[in-house]
């Protein structure tokens, strides 16, 4: 989870719709297949290793962010969980890079890096922002380097050594009101200044965009036309 929208949401990250959302739709990508440790690159926070920790048989994540001020460890339902600022090898069974390639120059170098630090067969589940024609002052304000579409981020994948085994967009049935915002603020403020589009809403507003994420998930690795985000789980040689 990006520490700037952790600023934006405080504590209450665990309850807005898209981060609820997104978490479900980690879980659904992830399937059946039995997580033992899990490696959570560029983790700010550890959101999402925490959602592993509590909902899944996973019984250890490491965090790793080199804009850690100090390494250390706690727990999470019982279980540990580290904060490190880098790691030479890793012997776990899952990679996450959620929402971690968009910030950086070189997104297969990075991707590359990691699949080097790993066994073969080591699964990746990987997120993206999407749609580069979604270009806004938020992707400014989170110091993006590109938004991508699905062939972008598959030849990505394919040039950092990894083999795909699924790849998809999410949030497609919120996509037509996050553009109609976007547009409107183009128009009405012209320039404007370099902001998150994150919000805290109110519980009808969260309830009903929660509401359309989960109708998505039903159909979520056959959505190929598009959405807010791209997911794709691969897979170490």
């Amino acid at each position: 989870m990006d520490l700037k929208e952790q600023e934006v949401l405080g504590d209450g990250a665990h309850l807005h719709w898209y981060y609820r959302a997104k978490s479900a739709a980690m879980l659904r990508m992830l399937g059946e297949t039995g997580i033992d440790q899990v490696l959570d690159v560029g983790a700010g926070s550890g959101f999402f290793s925490r959602v592993l920790l509590n909902r899944t048989g996973c019984r250890e994540a490491i965090c790793i962010d080199p804009n850690y001020a100090l390494e250390g460890s706690e727990t999470e339902a019982g279980k540990p969980i580290r904060f490190v600022r880098s790691l030479d090898r890793f012997d776990g069974d899952l990679v996450l890079m959620m929402d971690v390639l968009e910030h950086v120059a070189d997104d297969v170098a990075l991707l590359s890096e990691y699949a080097a630090k790993v066994p073969p067969r080591t699964r990746f589940l990987i997120t993206v922002p999407a749609m580069p024609w979604m270009w806004s002052a938020h992707d400014v304000f989170l110091e993006h380097y590109r938004r991508y579409t699905i062939a972008q981020l598959d030849k990505a994948i394919e040039r950092a050594g990894l083999r795909r085994t699924a790849i998809c967009y999410f949030f497609g049935l919120t996509l037509p009101i996050a553009f109609t915002v976007r547009l409107a603020r183009r128009l009405l403020l012209r320039r404007a200044a370099p902001a998150s589009d994150m919000r805290v809403h109110g519980q009808v507003v969260n309830a009903l965009l929660l509401q359309l994420c989960q109708m998505e998930l039903a159909f979520l690795t056959r959505n190929r036309l598009a959405g807010l985000s791209v997911f794709a789980l691969a897979e170490s040689f």
